[in-house]
């Protein structure tokens, strides 16, 4: 209401003989104000001082700390058909319990006798590498018969030669000795001419020297015969020898080439056996396989082929599986310039998707509903979103996560780093520096006794 008027009621009219007015206009009101004023100054100063511990949040999801413990689908190493169905979805299955019974869709494998073909084929191949075995053995006997009769002979030609040369000698002996009675023959025949013409023997001794001489004569031409016989004797000794060597040479060569004839048949007869032993253990495994079994404890999640009679190909995915039994974990995602911060081994608090909580992220000793982990893993290498990712496992000194957590939620990491005044805090993220580089301290090494 504007004070326009001459007349100044405030003036002739006083107030304060009235209660109301005496609590009104007498009262100072800014004296509170101002001791407000310096309390909350002196609160915000106290407050700025306070400790606070440099965090680096981020968004994660729940997973297993092993990948064997992680959803999974079951695939098919060969193509089929579905036959039967033996579980549903949700059922809880034990490691190895079947889950489909599958059939053949290939021509090749429709024999259910297939593998006993192939059996019999094997068997009957093993036989013929036993019979080429023992043809390989008596091979070799007889190659060492040959050997020794080889030897035998070969030590009879040798002592013939001998004896031809001994002959050769003896013979050699009885020609000098034949030229020796052939020169004394000559002698006796020259001196009985002699003394005949001189008269002093008579005519018989003459012609007896002479009959003489030529018997010395033949038995010289005889004993030169012989000793050619005996040379001729030698030389057939020599060739009889390198007859009986070419002759067992061939002969031992021949049974050789056998003998590798019939290993080099043994061997390919081995691995055509070892080909249908491999075929055999292919189609028994191959067998094993028309029954797709559970890899480990879990719970049908969900059948990705539905129906009987559906085919499929190697690979396809059939049924997804999650394991009962898994030691939870959570991955995050940082920055890289908050990479240097993450040690193993960091403390870390997570509060996942569906606890409530109240969350103090300076004063973590304050916050409800956060739960303790610690880095397990650093992965080296930037992930498709620009950040590294970090692998987060329960903290055995810390409560336990909740039970009813499952993998694939949501969760909202705090790591914790430094503390710090707030007034650091504020003046840090006021000129938009990173958290505090540090090293964490090792523990003290004991002293060795």
């Amino acid at each position: 209401m504007l004070n326009i008027s001459h007349n100044h009621l405030n003036r002739t009219f006083n107030l304060d003989t009235y209660k109301s007015g005496k609590r009104v206009l007498n009262r100072k009101y800014y004296k509170y104000f101002n001791r407000f004023l310096f309390a909350f100054v002196l609160f915000g100063l106290v407050i700025l001082f306070l400790p606070w511990t440099q965090n680096i949040t981020g968004r994660g999801t729940v997973t297993t700390l092993t990948p064997e413990q992680r959803p999974q689908t079951i695939q098919s190493q060969i193509p089929g058909r579905i036959e039967k169905w033996f579980v549903r979805e949700g059922d809880s299955v034990s490691k190895g319990d079947t889950i489909m019974q599958i059939s053949e869709v290939k021509s090749e494998y429709f024999d259910p006798d297939l593998m006993v073909r192939t059996a019999q084929q094997r068997d009957a191949k093993a036989f013929a590498v036993q019979s080429y075995t023992e043809k390989v053995k008596a091979q070799g006997v007889r190659i060492k018969a040959l050997i020794n009769e080889r030897s035998l002979i070969l030590e009879q030609a040798k002592n013939k030669l001998l004896q031809s040369k001994l002959k050769v000698q003896a013979d050699s002996i009885d020609l000098q000795a034949a030229n020796t009675n052939l020169m004394i023959a000559q002698t006796k025949f020259n001196r009985a001419d002699t003394l005949f013409k001189d008269g002093f023997v008579a005519l018989k001794n003459v012609e007896d020297a002479r009959v003489k001489l030529q018997e010395r004569q033949a038995k010289k031409i005889s004993q030169e015969a012989k000793l050619l016989a005996s040379k001729n004797e030698v030389i057939n000794a020599q060739v009889e020898i390198s007859r009986v060597k070419a002759e067992y040479a061939d002969k031992i060569s021949k049974a050789q080439s056998d003998r590798f004839s019939a290993q080099s048949s043994q061997f390919d007869t081995e691995a055509q056996v070892s080909k249908l032993d491999n075929e055999y253990s292919n189609y028994k495994i191959r067998n094993s396989l028309l029954f797709i079994t559970a890899p480990n404890d879990g719970y049908i999640n969900r059948a990705l082929k539905g129906g009987i009679g559906v085919t499929f190909k190697e690979g396809d995915e059939l049924v997804g599986i999650m394991p009962s039994k898994v030691d939870l974990a959570v991955e995050t995602y940082v920055e890289p310039i908050d990479l240097p911060l993450i040690h193993i081994g960091e403390k870390v608090r997570v509060q996942f998707d569906g606890w409530p909580a109240i969350i103090f992220s300076g004063w973590p000793n304050v916050s409800y509903g956060t739960y303790g982990a610690e880095v397990v893993a650093i992965e080296n290498f930037i992930s498709a979103n620009g950040k590294f990712r970090i692998l987060l496992a329960p903290d055995p000194e810390d409560h336990a996560w909740p039970r009813d957590i499952r993998a694939g939620s949501g969760a909202f990491t705090m790591a914790l780093l430094e503390d710090v005044p707030i007034w650091f805090e504020l003046w840090r993220r006021l000129n938009g520096f990173p958290p505090n580089y540090y090293q964490p301290e090792e523990a003290p090494k004991t002293a060795k006794m």
